[in-house]
């Protein structure tokens, strides 16, 4: 038993390791394929990732709301629900924190900064819990229920800033300093970077969902609602509660990293063309990461590495970046096609024990 549930731990380890290489594999053949050189494009992007103190500190600024929506999407994951309602969560807790800001622009910083983070997370959980609440009771599909829930953030969010924040604008103006994230010891630091507080938050944030999923019983009921809910009933946890909680905290987490985007990043709210694209990235983090805290803080710096890095690709070696976006849905599919991985690394497994036998 002890030998299975350690070979399950290393190819935890090692199916995300091969996803990456095999996507950065593609990336480059692709890259090759086109005429252009896969060294020179994958030096630009480490260089436009790490060659500076500014772009250190854009890495870590686009890793921020990454982390946030990636463990709101993991609690719930581990309750054996797909939040991919995390993107409209995320704008939903973005809209909150921005127009806290702007309603109560003149309160003291140290009031307004965590009401404005608040106001985000209780935007996502309550948006969140709509889902939560239909499939504890209706045992309706969450992924129908937050796609919907989805469009409806977008086309609600554009009209609060078309008609409440603003008048017929498509942006509302930027938020006072007390409601403000950045802070300029960090700028100071990475050379005029947009990085912020919200990286502390983030990783304090990594701690706390290990703790709550590992060391409390709540983690322990929504990994055992996750697996069998009709067992977890029957061993007298309550599933409905447990479902509806799961999904709110799932929720916050990612409202949470939407008030980062507001407070921290861009530093007011706009007309949304489409859902944010942290959140779909969130989700992507934490399959990549397969759920655990510590493995979605290097899949979220991993992603931000391409992200970042990739913007200096066509400047530093001519290589397009949309090489990049190419680059990330080779690891994800290969993420979501594991069992092939998991396929060739239990046969080697199985080879090796022969031999040594």
């Amino acid at each position: 038993m002890s030998n299975q549930q350690g070979d399950s731990r290393i190819q935890s380890i090692l199916i995300p390791l091969f996803s990456v290489l095999l996507g950065l594999l593609i990336g480059a053949i692709v890259m090759w394929s086109f005429g252009y050189d896969a060294v020179a494009g994958y030096s630009a992007m480490l260089k436009g990732a790490f060659g500076s103190p500014f772009y250190i500190g854009e890495l870590l600024r686009e890793a921020t709301p990454l982390i946030l929506v990636a463990l709101g999407f993991a609690v719930a994951n581990t309750a054996g629900f797909f939040n991919i309602g995390v993107a409209g969560q995320t704008l939903f807790g973005w809209l909150a924190s921005i127009s806290m800001a702007q309603f109560f622009p003149d309160l003291p910083k140290f009031v307004l900064l965590p009401l404005c983070i608040l106001a985000g997370v209780v935007a996502g959980a309550l948006w969140a819990g709509i889902a939560g609440v239909l499939r504890a009771y209706f045992n309706t599909s969450e992924v129908i229920v937050t796609i919907m829930l989805n469009h409806t953030a977008l086309y609600i969010n554009n009209h609060i800033v078309r008609n409440v924040l603003t008048d017929s604008g498509d942006a509302t103006a930027r938020i006072t300093e007390n409601a403000s994230l950045r802070i300029p010891f960090l700028s100071e630091l990475t050379r005029n970077s947009t990085l912020h507080a919200g990286i502390f938050i983030a990783l304090f944030m990594i701690f706390v969902v290990w703790i709550l999923m590992k060391k409390t019983t709540y983690g322990f009921e929504f990994r055992s609602v996750g697996l069998n809910p009709d067992a977890a009933d029957y061993a007298g946890m309550n599933a409905k509660k447990n479902i509806i909680l799961a999904m709110l905290i799932s929720g916050g987490l990612a409202g949470l990293g939407g008030a980062m985007e507001g407070l921290g990043n861009f530093q007011n709210m706009f007309v949304q063309g489409a859902m944010p694209a942290v959140g779909f990235d969130g989700m992507a983090v934490a399959l990549l990461g397969s759920g655990s805290p510590l493995g979605i803080l290097f899949a979220s710096l991993l992603f931000s590495t391409l992200k970042i890095g990739g913007t200096s690709m066509p400047l530093m070696s001519g290589v397009p970046v949309e090489i990049v976006d190419i680059v990330i849905a080779s690891i994800i599919f290969f993420v979501g096609a594991s069992y092939i991985i998991r396929l060739l690394l239990t046969k080697i497994s199985k080879m090796n024990k022969k031999e040594a036998v």
